[in-house]
Formats: C-alpha cells, structure tokens, sequence
C-alpha cells in the first residue's frame, strides 16, 4: 500500500513525486515511457528558472533523479483501469496492480499534430508546437504557423518579436480567431497569410527545408523550399490523455480534468496536475507548479483521513 501513486511521469508527476516523497510519503510513479514524459522529445528548453540552457531527456532525468533521491520509486507500466471511489485507490497495470491512499493524475495532454508524413520525423528539428519554447531559435528568420484560432494568432503574434516574417496557413479563407486577435495579426507588418492551404509533407536533410502546400480550392500542390533554416509551428490544438478516466472523475467538454486550484478533483483523494487540467498556458514550469500543489493537498487529505492534522493546516 503506498501512500501516493502518481499517474505520469512527466514535469508535473515528477515535481508531484519530489514533493510527496520529500513529505516522507510512501510514493509511487507510474510512467508508461521515458521519465519526462513530453519534455523528454524536446531538444532544448531555455526557459526553466536558473537552467540556462538543457536537453529535455537531461532535464527530465533530473527530475527523477532529484525525486528519487527523496525515496519515490518510479516505475514503467501502463495503467488499465481504476477504481478510484473509498478510502483505498486501486490502480491496476499491464504489469501489476497498485494501492494508495491518494492519487495524482499527471498523464499529460499532446499537441494534435497535422498528420502530414515527415511531421513526426522533424519534430524538434524545424516543426514545433510551442513558440515559448522554440521561437527564440528564429531569430530574424522565416517561421511558418499552422491553425487559424485563438491559439495560432497569439502564437504567430508572439513569434514576431523573434522572426522577419510570420506566415500563417490555415486551411479556410478566413480565421476563427476572435476579432481583437485578428485585427493585431491583419495590422502586423510581419505577419502574411497563406488562405485555403494545407500542409501535405514535411521534407529536409537534418532539419527541415522543405514543406509541400496542398491548395484547398484548386487541389494543385506547391513546394516551399529554402536554404536558409525555416520553423513550422503548428497550433491545431490539444488531445488531453483522459480516455482512461471517463467515468471516473469529472472532465470538461473538451475532455480535461476539472480541478479546483488546490488541484481536487470531484473525487475526494484523487487529484490532476499539469496539461491534463484545462488551462491557457503549457509550460514545464507551470506543470511542475501544479505537481507540487497537488502533492501538498494529497499529503493534507491523507493526514486529515488519517486524523494526523498538524497545527500549519487547522485553518482549513
């Protein structure tokens, strides 16, 4: 019987195990992958506080380690099913079945990807989904952003202080951007518009030069090719991991867990962190920020359950 379990092993789950195994909690992290989940596949972070510069597989191997160092054990499984009603969680693996008190759901959400052949190939090499992360590599050159919401304006809108010129394609003549957005993007000298495009294939040697446009209307295809280094971001939106708990805990529309700001779901004991909550910003920083929210109100609600309140938590 652990006193935790923590579903996930990326920024979120790992800061949440750091923080509930710190808290001389017996925890576990189930991670179905790499530890480090997401930031593993990136191939530079720069803007974590007091790390100038590091490769995601470094950054996320710190994490576990740092974790570790605390006593949680992390452990590579997949999770098949749960039952997270009563007192005692039970959590069963493909490998073996697990049993806590509290449960932090960590698995993540992932940007929903074009589909174009040469996308997955050139992930972190010339195709991004994140501007925070990646933009500042564009320095005075041409990027590319795929979508046409709230998310792709903001994003080719931000990109401008980097690059010399921001195209956005999107696959119908007009944006669905809100009009405030679309009027800062319409009104930005570095920003043009490629109408009623799609992105066909992604090509290039060790980084991507190449990219075929599908036009929408006519059906004739085009090549974009360049012997200067160009960015393809694509923001099409996000595919949050919940399949496994529908029915389980309460989610939104759009298929997020729903959380309070301390983190509880409507399942007293069972708690999210990170890209799995609905939220505007994607960021290791605040994922990590979620993770040790969640793991100190998962420390209260056991102690609480247990009847071990110390002075520091009455007032609630």
């Amino acid at each position: 019987m652990y006193d935790i379990i923590i579903i996930g092993g990326g920024p979120a789950g790992l800061t949440a195990g750091l923080y509930a195994a710190r808290s001389k909690k017996k925890t576990l992290i189930i991670e179905k992958g790499i530890e480090g989940g997401q930031i593993a596949e990136t191939t530079q972070v720069e803007n974590y506080p007091g790390i100038d510069s590091i490769d995601g597989v470094e950054l996320g191997k710190r994490m576990a380690d740092q974790a570790k160092k605390f006593g949680a054990e992390i452990i590579m499984d997949q999770v098949e099913d749960m039952e997270l009603d009563g007192e005692v969680k039970k959590i069963k693996g493909y490998v073996d079945s697990y049993e806590a008190k509290a449960v932090i759901i960590a698995t993540g959400a992932s940007p929903r990807e074009i589909g174009a052949p040469g996308e997955k190939e050139y992930k972190g090499r010339g195709v991004s989904y994140c501007s925070t992360c990646d933009a500042a590599f564009y320095e005075d050159e041409t990027v590319y952003v795929v979508g046409g919401g709230d998310s792709a304006v903001q994003e080719a809108l931000f990109i401008t202080n980097f690059a010399k010129k921001v195209y956005i394609i999107h696959r119908r003549d007009e944006l669905r951007a809100s009009k405030v957005l679309q009027e800062q993007a319409f009104n930005n000298d570095k920003i043009d518009f490629i109408w009623n495009t799609t992105v066909k294939e992604i090509k290039g040697d060790k980084i991507v030069d190449e990219m075929i446009l599908h036009d929408t209307k006519t059906g004739e295809d085009r090549s974009i090719k360049s012997d200067e280094p160009f960015g393809i971001f694509v923001f099409i939106g996000y595919i949050p991991s919940t399949e496994m708990f529908e029915g389980k805990v309460e989610l939104t529309e759009d298929k997020y867990i729903k959380t309070d700001d301390e983190m509880r779901t409507n399942v007293p004991g069972v708690f999210a962190a990170g890209d799995i909550r609905k939220k505007t910003v994607r960021q290791v920083v605040n994922a990590a920020g979620d993770g040790a929210v969640a793991a100190m109100n998962a420390q209260k609600y056991i102690d609480e359950v247990e009847g071990n309140l110390y002075e520091g938590f009455k007032e609630n």
